[in-house]
């Protein structure tokens, strides 16, 4: 179900009048209250927001971790909304590859077996995982560490192995969460510039941060606030330069 190396306009990712309400005890939380989002195939979109402004609940609606209290998530023209658990799973392997600011490798295995993960659980032969795995980590520079375990790794190639892995199953969607927030400046500009190499290849990617200068990388930025969205807008070259100055 992967876009490929080509773009084109269809329709990814629909959100319509989304809302998601927290009960705490006897008070209500509106965390999301009614966002309306359409994202292209192929686009590189940046999601952003101060603290509880509701862009993390966004996210875990996107990336299929939760479910709206109300409205309608279509997903590659499938309306995951209403899916039970286990069909979420399977959206979650098969359409999203996540890439999280701590990481989330397991410390005792290679790079090679923490991209294999996925194939895993989409039930990959051996050979194929260890293929597919192996092209990942060179996508992302990293095919001469294959054997190495996380503490043998920087802090960026750990983020890169990260990477290999959101990328192995060839996902609809690369969602990013704050994806430079645990590397020193430098690195993170390298993370960010393999994401501008993925988006030129072609994929759809969805970057969330707090953070206006990793935000000028994407085409796109939304900015939620409580609850809604407060600004939706294409990246000017004005804002990704002060970006890179940044």
């Amino acid at each position: 179900m992967s876009q490929g190396a080509s773009k084109n306009n269809s329709i990814l990712i629909e959100t319509r009048d989304l809302w998601k309400i927290y009960q705490m005890g006897s008070e209500q939380v509106q965390a999301l209250r009614g966002v309306s989002v359409t994202i292209k195939r192929g686009e590189y979109v940046a999601i952003m927001g101060p603290s509880g402004s509701g862009k993390s609940t966004l996210m875990n609606l996107i990336g299929c971790l939760d479910t709206p209290t109300r409205g309608k998530y279509i997903l590659n023209d499938t309306d995951v909304s209403l899916l039970s658990d286990d069909q979420l799973a399977v959206i979650r392997n098969r359409e999203i590859g996540f890439v999280f600011q701590t990481f989330n490798l397991l410390s005792r295995a290679t790079a090679l077996h923490n991209v294999e993960l996925p194939l895993i659980y989409s039930g990959d032969s051996k050979e194929d995982r260890i293929a597919k795995a192996t092209k990942a980590l060179e996508r992302v520079e990293l095919g001469d560490r294959l054997t190495h375990q996380p503490n043998q790794l920087s802090g960026g190639q750990r983020q890169r192995v990260a990477v290999a892995r959101a990328l192995v199953n060839e996902p609809s969607i690369v969602l990013a969460d704050e994806p430079t927030g645990n590397l020193d400046s430098q690195t993170g500009e390298e993370i960010m510039r393999l994401f501008g190499k993925l988006h030129e290849q072609g994929h759809t990617i969805i970057l969330v941060t707090h953070e206006p200068n990793i935000a000028a990388n994407a085409e796109r930025i939304i900015t939620i606030f409580d609850g809604k969205i407060s600004r939706d807008s294409r990246v000017t070259e004005e804002e990704k330069l002060q970006g890179r100055v940044a």
